[in-house]
């Protein structure tokens, strides 16, 4: 018997974030995600949170081992970007308004401890119905030349929209995909380009783990489909459409009695702890990865 992945998303509550750019430090929306997923492995509701940033360019654990990493951010930042490491897997990623990313925060169960890929053919499962409507054929593995590549690079016509990374708690667990839906993915390919050369500068090519960017590697669903000229807002509703179509009310009731949001200061003090675990090492350190 085949199991539908979507089935491990019934009864999610959504948080719609994409149109509060009031926050400007980029790793808000990770510190929140950090405090409903500790909530969620407490017990709480499993949630679908939507969010975007205007401008910011996030790295993964091994781009803050480059060795020229902070004059690579500083570049960034003079451009107007936030910039941080996250703790999630894969590499760097620029962050815009055309830029989707969806966090799916759900509870560890027997199966999910067993089979953690499946998290990712959930996210994979939600994207492929989410855009149904444009006919395109969704597919799944590394792009060559990609930003951020891995496994689970989703991509249309050989060229990556999309990819997918997680954090796994003791109790609870995120799945994290950043969609390129508007705009110019050869000019984000460009951006992290430059903050490889930049931040690579002086090191040994054979001895660096860094992906070497291709600027024909990547698009946006804009490029790639024809979901039209809003994209990001029509794929945020499809998104929204998957969702609320495996709610049911008993569900929502149950889920929404159990959810508690923190408090603004609540999420600016664990992105602050973030910062200070994950943020760029100043000697020989390696940054700290263990959840409390």
């Amino acid at each position: 018997m085949t199991t539908n992945p979507l089935d491990g998303l019934r009864n999610m509550l959504l948080l719609d974030r994409t149109n509060d750019l009031n926050e400007p430090d980029i790793l808000y929306p990770f510190a929140l995600d950090e405090i409903l997923c500790r909530q969620t492995g407490r017990g709480g509701p499993a949630i679908c949170h939507l969010w975007r940033h205007p401008s910011a360019f996030v790295l993964g654990l091994r781009d803050s081992r480059l060795p020229q990493v902070a004059e690579a951010l500083a570049w960034l930042e003079a451009q107007g970007r936030s910039t941080a490491v996250r703790n999630t897997g894969g590499a760097a990623v620029p962050l815009d308004l055309g830029v989707v990313n969806i966090s799916l925060i759900l509870p560890k169960t027997a199966q999910t401890q067993r089979h953690f890929h499946n998290d990712f053919e959930q996210m994979y499962a939600l994207i492929r119905e989410a855009l149904q409507a444009t006919s395109a054929w969704v597919e799944k593995g590394e792009i060559h030349g990609a930003f951020c590549p891995g496994d689970f690079d989703l991509s249309i016509a050989g060229r990556k929209f999309c990819g997918i990374a997680q954090r796994r708690q003791s109790h609870a667990y995120i799945v994290q995909a950043f969609v390129i839906t508007e705009g110019s993915g050869r000019e984000r390919t460009q951006l992290t380009r430059g903050f490889y050369d930049l931040a690579a500068a002086g090191g040994d090519p054979a001895q660096l783990d860094y992906p070497l960017v291709q600027a024909s590697s990547t698009a946006s669903l804009q490029e790639l489909t024809n979901i039209g000229h809003d994209a990001s807002h029509v794929f945020t509703d499809a998104v929204k459409q998957v969702i609320r179509s495996l709610q049911t009310k008993e569900g929502m009731q149950m889920a929404s009695s159990a959810l508690s949001l923190p408090s603004i200061e609540d999420v600016h003090a664990m992105a602050r702890t973030l910062s200070e675990r994950y943020g760029i090492p100043t000697g020989t350190e390696e940054p700290y990865d263990k959840d409390r």
